[in-house]
């Protein structure tokens, strides 16, 4: 199962591999389902999660039922019980969204609930997020996860981010990082699709953020929260819910003045 994955990964385009999920996605659970470990988004529990990873596969952190990854979980428990976002009115803006996510977002009556990307068949808005077509200080919350690293430009990307979101308002901008390294990694002269998967980890990343990237969020003007969630966790629900201990959730606020 493991080279199958990885090979459908690496030859199937994302956006044809978001409708083939919603096919595959229910036979995978029922297939897999028992005991051991637990999705938080939707409560449903298996025996295994499935492998993941464009170039070293990761074992046992896609869920069968909402196809989430381990941030997308760790995400999730954050929101729901750190915030308000389920229950309080705001204006989200939600880049690249999640399937995971997706649906459950849009029921949610209290948020006026936008989705964009380039290529997503689940964007509501087809824009460049170098350049957006909405008007500054427009949204509550803002949720880009894993795109900055695809992005040539991501300084431009960051400051239409803070461009578009109210004072005041939360920005959530995860992206894969290696808190190891204290610089970004960037290599221009790297262009062969699978030396670009054992480099940056995927074929379509261009850099490889390093403990410089809340800075850089700060140098755009974000006040930033580097929050490590699973230390709230006990060892036994990190477990559970196929979380990556130590992963960082950057909470940005722009200020209120």
């Amino acid at each position: 199962m493991k080279s199958i994955f990885k090979s459908i990964l690496n030859t199937i385009p994302r956006p044809i591999l978001i409708r083939l999920s919603y096919v595959v996605r229910p036979i995978l659970a029922l297939y897999l389902k028992g005991s051991r470990f637990t999705d938080p988004i939707d409560g449903k529990s298996f025996r295994e999660f499935l492998p993941y990873g464009y170039a070293t596969q990761r074992q046992n952190v896609l869920s069968p039922s909402t196809l989430s990854l381990e941030r997308h979980r760790l995400l999730w428990l954050y929101l729901n019980r750190e915030t308000d976002f389920f229950s309080t009115p705001k204006k989200v803006l939600h880049f690249a969204p999640e399937q995971a996510f997706y649906k459950r977002f849009r029921k949610q009556v209290n948020l006026d609930y936008t989705t964009t990307d380039l290529e997503s068949p689940l964007a509501d808005v087809k824009a460049d997020i170098c350049n957006l077509p909405f008007n500054d200080n427009t949204f509550d919350i803002v949720l880009c996860n894993h795109v900055l690293e695809h992005i040539p430009n991501d300084t431009q990307a960051m400051k239409e981010l803070y461009r578009i979101l109210k004072p005041g308002g939360m920005g959530i901008f995860q992206i894969p990082q290696d808190l190891n390294r204290s610089t970004t990694f960037e290599d221009n002269s790297i262009t062969d699709r699978k030396e670009r998967a054992r480099v940056f980890g995927q074929y379509d990343h261009v850099r490889i953020y390093g403990r410089d990237y809340f800075d850089k969020l700060r140098s755009i003007g974000f006040t930033v929260e580097e929050v490590d969630y699973t230390s709230k966790l006990s060892p036994r629900e990190i477990e559970r819910y196929c979380l990556a201990k130590g992963e960082i959730i950057p909470v940005c606020f722009k200020p209120s003045t």
